[in-house]
């Protein structure tokens, strides 16, 4: 049976070509790495070199062998970080997913909550759209996820953290911009700036044009909630978007607060139900649902 050291020993001999400087990296005796390619290959039931004039070429076999070495050696590596994680909760890693729009504010609040309670802790950062996020979240390429609304399905848990008011966006001088509410019928004949499907925010904006009855004419779209407000400032259209942060508002933008009372966008605390988390994730968890009200005056 092959050992991990010798599947690690077969990718310096794929990268090499030659023995005798394969070993003498690996730090082996050349006799031992030969019995070990032979043991491999006995096991593979095929060659996995060809020997030209006493050289090794890595034929067809091989390579597929080594496309496949070096993604269960990352696997094994990928393994024994998680374990160090779940041993050592004040020592781990945790992979955090999060949303384009809230990498401004939402994100960095709960990254400073979380270090001061548990300063040795690594957080590997994955930005994205909602969708992709919560696919990263199920395939177990992420442990926690902050995104927006409670995800379909029973698989994973959701913790509400902050509601979001939305508005709709207009030009400084446009007509509505000193309105101090409004109901979106009311925008009926605006072109509008909206987001792609399937990013979840374009489904919440489809949501509440339906309610308000109007079927806007879309001028553009795009993947990108501030893109949305500088298309706005240049006069393509008006857009809904999410009431900006103090300081942040777009220059040339007008934000009218929307009248229907489901004009909101619910962001929250994402992870696997079914999945062991470990310590470090679970201490995350915990820091953020029931600390990060004290960091953001949010709820």
């Amino acid at each position: 049976m092959t050992t991990i050291d010798e599947l690690a020993w077969f990718v310096v001999l794929a990268e090499t070509e030659h023995m005798t400087r394969a070993a003498d990296r690996l730090r082996v005796a050349q006799p031992t790495l030969s019995r070990a390619l032979r043991r491999l290959e006995r096991e593979m039931g095929a060659p996995l070199f060809d020997r030209v004039n006493r050289r090794l070429r890595l034929n067809r076999s091989g390579e597929i062998l080594l496309e496949h070495a070096r993604r269960g050696l990352a696997e094994l590596d990928t393994a024994r970080e998680r374990i160090a994680t779940w041993r050592d909760p004040e020592r781990g890693t945790i992979r955090l997913a999060f949303l384009h729009s809230i990498a401004t504010w939402l994100t960095p609040d709960v990254l400073r909550a979380h270090r001061s309670r548990a300063p040795g802790v690594t957080v590997e950062l994955t930005q994205g759209v909602a969708h992709e996020i919560l696919e990263h979240l199920r395939a177990g390429r992420v442990d926690v996820a902050l995104t927006t609304s409670p995800p379909d399905g029973e698989d994973l848990a959701w913790a509400p953290l902050h509601r979001e008011q939305l508005c709709l966006a207009v030009p400084a001088d446009h007509p509505l911009a000193g309105r101090d509410r409004i109901d979106l019928a009311e925008s009926a004949h605006e072109p509008f700036v909206v987001l792609r499907e399937p990013i979840g925010f374009r489904r919440l904006t489809d949501e509440l044009c339906a309610r308000a009855g109007i079927a806007p004419r879309v001028a553009f779209e795009s993947t990108e909630i501030g893109t949305l407000e500088g298309l706005v400032a240049a006069e393509l259209g008006v857009a809904i978007v999410p009431a900006p942060r103090p300081g942040r508002a777009e220059p040339g933008v007008a934000y009218v607060p929307l009248a229907d009372v489901l004009a909101h966008r619910l962001i929250g605390l994402v992870w696997h139900r079914g999945r062991a988390t470990g310590p470090v994730v679970a201490a995350f968890i915990d820091v953020v649902t029931r600390r990060l009200d004290a960091v953001t005056g949010s709820s």
